[in-house]
């Protein structure tokens, strides 16, 4: 009778896990943001914060981590950058235009040569 129950309750809590994980809340960054400039402020204690906002204070000190370096790596000069989808199709256009005009003066190079 023990051996049913025991399996019986690994199952449930397999099954609580799974549904936690369905429903675990994902946070834009803008949110994130948001909660780490208001621990920031220090109006309140991080342990309020986490607890208001419904989550784990490692998973605060994560985010706020992240947020530094990447503001550290900003004030350090670092600006290496993502080009955006309209740079890289003006700049795919340029290199397919010049490379057409490098093919045009080399044929007529060559027809110079001939001739």
């Amino acid at each position: 009778m023990r051996q049913k129950s025991v399996g019986s309750k690994d199952a449930a809590d397999r099954l609580v896990k799974n549904d936690r994980r369905k429903t675990a809340r994902r946070y834009s960054a803008e949110e994130k943001i948001h909660i780490v400039l208001a621990g920031l402020r220090g109006e309140e204690s991080i342990a309020d914060l986490c607890r208001r906002e419904g989550i784990a204070e490692s998973l605060y000190c994560k985010w706020s981590k992240e947020f530094l370096e990447a503001g550290k790596r900003q004030l350090s000069g670092d600006k290496a950058r993502q080009a955006t989808a309209p740079e890289v199709k003006e700049l795919r256009s340029e290199a397919l235009s010049l490379k057409e005009c490098v093919a045009e003066l080399t044929l007529e190079n060559r027809l110079l040569k001939k001739a």
